[in-house]
């Protein structure tokens, strides 16, 4: 499980081989080997008895900011990369293996999309119609996907250029699809300037927190992508890796619109937007908790859905030291 502190003053030690909290005069006890990670999103304090507990046991600890983005965490200091990996990675983004692992991940972006919008049209039917015309327009991208020409940094740019596209088609439906009240016509990063758009950028920094542990834990270097290769300083295999995922989340805040768990009580006006406040993390962040906790049909096995995250990381690192003899496949449906 994940431990959530969003309580101002809260306060995280240790006792024996748990993990303590008190908050508002309240103190509850977590054993070790049920937590998994620690998110901490607003002021609090940790005693470094609890900092060397979560160390020894692998546990993540994430500090989140108020947009729910991750901007720091802590880690114990034995490298838990290889050289091998880190070296086959760097290969890799001037390669072509590279350069079709990161084709099927935005192609296995663009068919979650695809799939979430089928989903919602069979609940929609009054819909049908721009709903199919979206799910149409999706597939014609992902065709293009195959045809891709030149020179491995100019599809690379041709790739963007498709998952860009994808986006705006995407999001312009899925703003069609939520209750009228919280429509939106477009994607807006920090600040949001919807209430879709602040849940979601909310959603998008735990999976983000998510995707890099795992990373980490299979051995990868977060910083060497294969889509995103020059951004400096940026954790740029999280980004190629999180496009798999990213209709986890999307998925989660759709369903907490359409079910009426959203009021305006959850958000904080800000001068040019939106800041999801405490009690509107807390709502998030259980449904999106209980969707990854929930174990689904996955490569010929019952897994939850946090789990295949480590899953594919792990299965790309072998495929890394392997030097790529063995095949990664595709990924399946999440």
């Amino acid at each position: 499980m994940q431990l959530i502190i969003s309580t101002p003053g809260a306060y995280l030690h240790r006792k024996d081989a748990m993990f303590s909290v008190k908050a508002n005069q309240q103190e509850k006890g977590f054993s070790v080997y049920k937590v998994s990670s620690i998110l901490i999103s607003t002021a609090a304090s940790i005693s470094t008895d609890a900092i060397k507990l979560a160390i020894e046991h692998n546990v993540d600890v994430i500090f989140l900011d108020k947009y729910g983005e991750p901007y720091g965490r802590l880690w114990h200091c034995k490298p838990c990369s290889t050289t091998m990996i880190r070296r086959r990675l760097l290969e890799m983004a001037e390669q072509e293996t590279g350069l079709t692992l990161a084709i099927e991940w935005i192609k296995q972006k663009l068919e979650n999309q695809v799939n979430l919008l089928l989903d919602l049209r069979d609940k929609r039917t009054r819909q049908s119609a721009e709903i199919t015309e979206a799910i149409n327009k999706l597939r014609e991208l992902i065709a293009k996907l195959t045809t891709l020409s030149g020179t491995i940094d100019e599809r690379r740019n041709q790739i963007m250029g498709l998952e860009g596209a994808s986006s705006r088609i995407y999001f312009g439906i899925l703003g069609q699809l939520i209750p009228k009240e919280y429509a939106f016509s477009s994607r807006s990063r920090n600040p949001a300037k919807d209430e879709f758009n602040c849940l979601l950028n909310y959603a998008y920094g735990v999976l983000y927190g998510l995707v890099e542990r795992s990373s980490l834990l299979a051995g990868l270097d977060p910083y060497i992508g294969l889509l995103h290769t020059d951004n400096y300083n940026k954790k740029s295999l999280v980004f190629d890796l999180i496009e798999n995922y990213r209709t986890w989340a999307d998925e989660t805040v759709v369903s907490v619109l359409v079910e009426g768990k959203v009021s305006e009580n959850l958000f904080r006006k800000l001068e040019n937007g939106l800041f999801l406040d405490k009690p509107g993390k807390e709502v998030l962040l259980k449904a999106f908790n209980d969707f990854l906790d929930k174990s689904v049909r996955y490569r010929n096995r019952n897994i939850k859905r946090r789990d295949i995250v480590q899953f594919d990381c792990h299965r790309l690192a072998n495929f890394l030291i392997s030097k790529g003899d063995e095949e990664i496949g595709e990924p399946e449906r999440m």
